[in-house]
């Protein structure tokens, strides 16, 4: 029988899921449904994602069909099962929010163990799409690329400090990669001397054994490790769209979590971290320069099909006095904002030191919102072998 997480339901319906699925469910605590998965996994005991999420009539309809939109593109190994009142207007709108099947909320449990069943068989099938067998065998860690049309939104900030929240959930299990191979600052971020550097990782002994090339990463004190970026552009220039591929790849089977902070726009390198990625965070300031570059760079990216499950829109340097709005911004991209990290003073004088503000120990706004964004991956970990593993997509 499937994994199953049931929301939104009374006591007598959760008794008849109980009798469907052999009493093998759990039963989300009442209260709002959030309209972020990353909160919803938030509640689950053992952090291990369900194949079907059955929700039941307590969920106002416009949470419902949030939450199952996100899941369709975020998570679409997890099938949903709603049970509301049947009628043309449900049908269509669940449909359209990729809601695998629709029951009436007096629906016995024969029928729902006969959904359950159909809309596990569902999420394996999708799996199995998403993620060759071949492939998870060999290819485990979560690649997390950090993408943005235009620099100086905060790439670097966000992603060290991403990389060190990360971290610290998984110790010793993140490695972020500096892949803006002309003007990599990681290592200035993070207050690092490396021994060596991208290309360094990417030639040589190093590309062609992973022993090897954990001697070549550079250790932060948190026990994050670190590709740091080349001492000059023209050594940069050398790395290759390949020698990524090959980089992430091998760093994925030895990582849990693989971090890669990218150059501004749409490089070879950039495509071929997007292109090996199971999350992108795609970054913009809140300002209409920012948020009409990154339209544009979504836009592009769905033509190429390179737009990962694990989506996420982060607007960095939010100003309330800048004139817009997150409706705005929403309205301006065709997609939601998950996270919103406001413009703080506290910011700049923790770049030019070399310690992210998640590493401070700070209370700011801005570092608030950054763990947000570190449990939006820490709250769904990788399961174990066999099992989904969280907006993970096929390996091209």
């Amino acid at each position: 029988m499937s994994r199953v997480v049931l929301a939104a339901a009374d006591a007598e319906l959760t008794e008849r899921v109980q009798a469907a699925v052999d009493g093998d469910v759990q039963v989300l605590p009442p209260g709002r449904l959030p309209g972020d998965p990353a909160r919803l996994f938030e509640q689950l005991l053992d952090g291990e994602l369900p194949d079907v999420l059955l929700i039941g009539p307590l969920a106002p309809p416009h949470e419902v069909l949030t939450l199952a939109q996100r899941l369709d593109v975020q998570c679409p190994g997890i099938s949903v099962v709603l049970l509301a009142e049947p009628s043309a207007e449900v049908l269509q709108a669940a449909m359209r929010a990729g809601i695998r099947d629709l029951l009436a909320p007096g629906a016995d449990a024969g029928e729902i163990r006969a959904a359950v069943e159909r809309a596990g068989s569902a999420a394996a099938g999708r799996r199995r799409v998403l993620r060759p067998v071949t492939e998870t065998a060999r290819y485990t860690g979560r690649v997390i690329t950090i993408a943005s049309p235009k620099g100086g939104v905060g790439k670097t900030t966000v992603a060290s400090n991403l990389a060190l929240g990360l971290t610290a959930a998984a110790p010793q299990s993140t490695v972020l990669v500096d892949l803006d191979v002309q003007f990599g600052d990681v290592a200035s971020a993070l207050g690092l001397v490396p021994e060596y550097a991208l290309p360094d990782a990417v030639h040589g002994p190093a590309s062609e054994d992973t022993m090897v090339l954990k001697t070549f990463l550079t250790q932060h004190p948190s026990g994050l490790y670190a590709v740091c970026g080349a001492e000059s552009p023209a050594a940069g220039d050398t790395v290759t769209a390949a020698d990524v591929t090959r980089l992430l790849t091998a760093l994925a089977r030895e990582f849990r979590y693989v971090v890669v902070d990218t150059a501004p726009g749409l490089s070879e390198q950039t495509l071929a971290a997007l292109d090996r990625a199971t999350d992108v965070v795609m970054l913009s300031s809140m300002d209409v320069p920012g948020v009409r570059g990154l339209r544009k760079e979504l836009d592009v990216l769905r033509e190429l099909c390179m737009i990962p499950a694990g989506r996420h829109v982060v607007m960095n340097l939010a100003d309330p006095r800048g004139g817009l709005s997150v409706r705005d911004v929403e309205t301006a991209i065709g997609t939601g904002v998950d996270v919103v990290i406001p413009r703080s003073a506290a910011v700049p004088p923790s770049t030019n030191q070399g310690v992210p503000i998640l590493a401070s120990g700070r209370k700011d706004p801005a570092a608030k919102e950054l763990r947000r964004l570190v449990a939006r991956f820490a709250a769904t970990p990788l399961m174990k072998a066999g099992r989904y593993r969280a907006r993970h997509r096929a390996a091209s």
